[in-house]
Order: C-alpha cells, then structure tokens, then sequence
C-alpha cells in the first residue's frame, strides 16, 4: 500500500474520531442534568423519561433519513451541520424554563445529532478496505464510548463545583463547536477528493442510480440483516438505560454527602470505549472475522454483569467501580462489530442506508426504553430494579443476533 495514502487513511480515520469524540457532549449531558432538571421544574421521572424519549426518537427518524443521504451527499458537510445545530440547540435549552420547550427542542436536538453516524461511517468505509474494517469501526466506535467519557467527566467537574443543570448544556457542548471546525478544515470524503485513485477495495464512489425507497427495499429485503437491527436495537436499550440512569441511580439522595462516588459511574463509558476498540480487534483477529460470535459473546456477559450491578450497593465503591467498567465493557463493545457487518452484508454501495436503518432501530428502541425505566424507578421507589431489565434486554439481543446468524446462513447456502 502506497505510504502517502496510508498516512491520509489514518488521518481520515482521525479526524473523524476527534469530531464524534465530542459529539456526546451535546446529548449524553441530560442524564447528569435531569435529576436537577426534575428538582427545578417540579417533573417526575416518567416525564423526564418522556423528554429522552423525544430526543431519541428524534435520532431515529434522522438515521432514517441521514443513512439514505449519506449513499448520495457529502459526509463532510452532514456532521459538520449536525454539530453546528446540536450546539445552538444545547444552549437554547439551557435558557428555559418551560418543560414543553425543553421537550421539544430535545428532539430536534436528536435529529442534529443524526446526522453524524451513519455519515461518518461512510467517510470511513470509503476509505478503508473489508480486511480493515472491523479495526476501523473499533476506533471509530471506541472515539463513541470516550465520548460518553467525556462528558460524563465534564458532567462530573461541573457538578461538584456547584453549578447548576443548566450549565451542563452551555459549556461541554463548545468542545464539539471547536472539534467540528477542525473536521470541516481536515476531512475528505473519499480518497479521490484527496488526489488518489479509487479502486474497489478502497473505495466505492459509484453514482447510485437507485430511487430514494428502491434503496430501502433492497436492504430490507434481507432477512439476516433485518435481525442483525433488532439485536442491535436490543443493544442499545440496554446501554442507554445504562448511561442515562447510572448518574440518577448514582447521584441518589445525598450524593452530596460523598461526591467521590459519582467517581464510579466515570467507569462506565471508559469501558465502553475499551470495548468497542477491543472488540472490533477481536472481531477480526480471535473472532476470525465472526462478528456474529463477538455480539453473542458480549451481550450475554452483559445480562450477568447487570445482575451483579442490581445486587450490589452504591456504597460498595470497588466492586461497584470494576462491574460499571465490565458491563461498559460488553454492552457497548459489540457495536463496533453492528457497523462493520452493514457493509459485509450489503456491500459498500448500501453502507450509509445499511447503518442509517441499523441505527434507526437502535435508537427506537432505546427511545422506548426510557419512559419504561422512568415509570419503573416512579412505581418502585428504587433506582437499581432497572439492572434486572437491562439484563433481560440483553439476553433478547443474543436472541436475534442467533437467528440473524441462522438466516444468514440460509441465504448463502440459496445462493450457492
């Protein structure tokens, strides 16, 4: 491989994980912010479930969109806008005071925050080959969990110098402001626009020809992939129950009375990102390319892990610290095996559309998680029922991804 392009491939790879790298700073902020949110606007939980489940579903509908336009505009000019409207957004909200308007201006917030994913994991497709892709979605989804890292620190920081929730919203999100000019500046769409010759392996620029729902019927045809989406959606009700009610469950009543406890929850998304840069290294190497072994493996650690979570008092900081690393771990470690099996099961052409339809359930799913897990702390008084429903969850999505492996089985033996 010519130096000078793999010198550019990594900087693309880069500069794309220095962007999402701060893209959580403008959405996994509301977890730290809703306790004070519910305090100082008199909501319940079940609300403030209802107002992450608006951002969610916010999210979803863009991947549906923002996948599909990835296949046909610039990844370079979606996530840079994205960014630009999460951040206007974000400081918008820090300046009301109506619930309503928080509401509403948090699910726009959802659908700016779309509009980076399935876009940057075109960019990244177009410039790494299938023999790579699983290492390139581990970085590119390991940048994912350090974001969450990020702002969980940040949220942390804030906090504990006595801020109130707004500010939560106001200053994080200027780190994402700064990030994606630098994206802006930097980034390339495809190896061509950087001066070097596409071939197959590296890139697949072909013009696509296909209408708008022609595109979506072809991915949609494929059973194993439809699968592959409920598992994955599956996953991701289990790890946004973790991240947005960790801090509540953490934070508890008198959280004040020792600050070094929220400490423990930084531990979460720290594992997260260890494990999707893990896993999408394992994937390829002691995996030997299954990815669909990799998912079954992680999400059922997950469900143990959530078990021993619920048992386990918040006071117990140790053992509490090394179970918020390990479930981090495996819950969030398998995405970056989802992302690399869009593009091996559709082929390049379809990645965008692929990841957008992938996400999009992701994200409908953890949408309809939230109001859930807010009803259950309302009706039961305790913040740690959700870990025995994170831990089923987490067995529903070994469930799919096994009969995504049976389908797809299935179909290359018609094939063949």
């Amino acid at each position: 491989m010519n130096s000078s392009f793999r010198s550019q491939q990594w900087k693309m790879l880069l500069v794309t994980m220095l962007c999402y790298l701060f893209f959580y700073t403008g959405r996994h902020n509301f977890g730290w912010a809703a306790k004070g949110m519910a305090s100082a606007l008199n909501v319940p939980y079940s609300f403030i479930g209802w107002i992450s489940f608006a951002m969610l579903l916010g999210y979803a509908i863009g991947q549906f969109i923002n996948g599909n336009l990835a296949d046909r505009v610039s990844a370079r000019f979606m996530i840079v806008t994205g960014a630009y409207l999460s951040v206007l957004t974000n400081i918008a909200i820090s300046y009301s005071n109506s619930i309503t308007v928080i509401l509403i201006l948090w699910a726009f917030n959802g659908y700016f925050q779309s509009m980076a994913w399935a876009p940057g994991s075109k960019l990244i497709s177009n410039w790494w080959s299938k023999a790579e892709l699983g290492k390139a979605f581990g970085f590119y989804t390991m940048a994912a969990g350090f974001s969450s890292a990020v702002t969980y620190l940040l949220s942390i920081i804030l906090l504990q110098q006595g801020m109130e929730w707004r500010m939560l919203f106001r200053l994080p999100v200027l780190l994402l402001l700064v990030a994606a000019t630098i994206f802006l500046i930097f980034a390339k769409d495809t190896p061509s626009q950087a001066g070097f010759t596409l071939d197959n392996e590296h890139a697949s620029q072909n013009v696509v020809q296909e209408g708008w729902w022609s595109r979506y019927r072809t991915v949609l045809s494929h059973r194993h992939f439809l699968f592959t989406a409920l598992a994955l959606g599956f996953e991701s009700m289990a790890r946004y129950g973790l991240i947005f009610w960790v801090p509540v469950h953490y934070l508890g009543k008198t959280w004040k009375e020792n600050p070094s406890n929220l400490w423990v929850t930084f531990l979460l998304p720290v594992g997260m990102a260890f494990g999707a840069l893990s896993f999408g290294l394992l994937s390829d190497t002691f995996f030997k390319g299954n990815r669909i072994h990799a998912i079954r493996f992680g999400m059922a650690v997950s469900a143990v892990i959530s078990l021993l979570v619920f048992i386990t008092p918040t006071d117990s900081l140790v053992l509490g610290g090394f179970l918020m690393l390990s479930v981090g771990f495996f819950v969030y470690g398998p995405q970056s095996c989802f992302w690399a099996l869009s593009p091996e099961m559709l082929g390049q052409t379809y990645t965008g559309t692929g990841v957008g339809l992938m996400n999009m359930c992701a994200y409908v799913f953890a949408a309809l998680g939230e109001p859930l897990f807010g009803y259950i702390i309302d009706k039961t008084g305790n913040t740690s029922t959700i870990f025995i429903f994170i831990a089923g969850i987490c067995f529903l999505s070994v469930v799919m991804i096994s009969l995504a492996k049976r389908a797809w089985a299935n179909s290359v033996q018609r094939v063949v």
